[in-house]
């Protein structure tokens, strides 16, 4: 299995295919295993990284206490250990306001940022009381077993997918998950976001009713962006509309990759429109099963 030993912590990672880097996030709980579509459908044209963030799935546990920040020195010296100069940062949901950090950090390090189902903060009462039930449940072993299971079935297109995502959080470190809950409560980079320069591209579902307010901030604070919004899904994009993000993220990372080359001078960047797109999905189930 491939671990290395980043930033005094164990972290389990994977690269499939070869070509313009782009490394994944997961949110709290979960486990790369959530970006097993991705890993399959992308890395036929590019160098598709995704970890475990420490005290998650397989990598082990961390006795510094979790924080986006230090997510993200993880993922520069991750980057940094496979010999990777610039990629994109992708990231899903809580996993989406980590990669922003990361832009923040490190803007040099990345081509552009895809936020998946992401927010800058969490500031209307049902997400911070969504967090804080999370909390209080990761807290204690039964009660997040049960949080296990259902964040897994929620994140399942079928019973492949829940298998697979229930059986890789398993291992997971309670005080790290804990933690990492705690710290998505209170994290805002919202009034950062006019200083990340990079293209970003925002990826969300059309009936993500309660990220409608978070799709909203990005649009208006990011100085690149695009959106790309998935008609008739919600939340759970990387597995529940997976064949329409992952060509959205081809096609939009062809386009800033040839700014990028391009050398667009900043006075055409700072011009840049957000654009809206409304792609339709198949019916939930029927893009490719979950990978084995």
């Amino acid at each position: 299995m491939p671990y290395a030993t980043i930033n005094g912590a164990e972290i389990y990672y994977e690269t499939h295919g070869a070509g313009i880097p782009i490394v994944f996030i997961h949110p709290p709980l979960l486990t790369s295993a959530n970006f097993r579509y991705q890993q399959v459908q992308l890395s036929a044209e590019y160098q598709v990284i995704t970890f475990d963030i420490r005290g998650h799935g397989r990598s082990r546990p961390s006795d510094a206490p979790i924080t986006y920040e230090l997510i993200a020195e993880d993922i520069r010296q991750l980057l940094h250990h496979l010999k990777i100069e610039r990629a994109f940062v992708a990231g899903y949901s809580t996993g989406g306001s980590i990669a922003m950090e990361a832009m923040l950090a490190y803007p040099g390090l990345f081509i552009g940022g895809i936020l998946i189902s992401a927010m800058s903060e969490a500031s209307d009462f049902v997400l911070k009381n969504r967090i804080r039930i999370a909390i209080g449940l990761s807290g204690w072993k039964p009660t997040a077993r049960l949080l296990r299971l259902g964040i897994s079935w929620g994140n399942s297109d079928n019973a492949s997918t829940f298998r697979n995502l229930s059986e890789d959080s398993k291992s997971g470190n309670k005080r790290n998950i804990h933690q990492l809950y705690r710290y998505s409560l209170t994290y805002n980079c919202t009034g950062r976001l006019s200083e990340i320069n990079a293209p970003v591209l925002l990826l969300f579902g059309e009936k993500d009713w309660g990220f409608k307010r978070y799709r909203k901030i990005l649009q208006q604070n990011l100085r690149h962006s695009q959106l790309v919004l998935l008609k008739a899904v919600k939340h759970q994009l990387p597995t529940k509309a997976a064949d329409e993000i992952n060509e959205a993220m081809r096609q939009w990372m062809v386009q800033a990759v040839g700014k990028s080359q391009a050398g667009q001078p900043d006075a055409e960047r700072d011009n840049y429109v957000p654009e809206a797109f409304i792609i339709a999905p198949e019916a939930p189930g029927e893009h490719s099963q979950y990978p084995e």
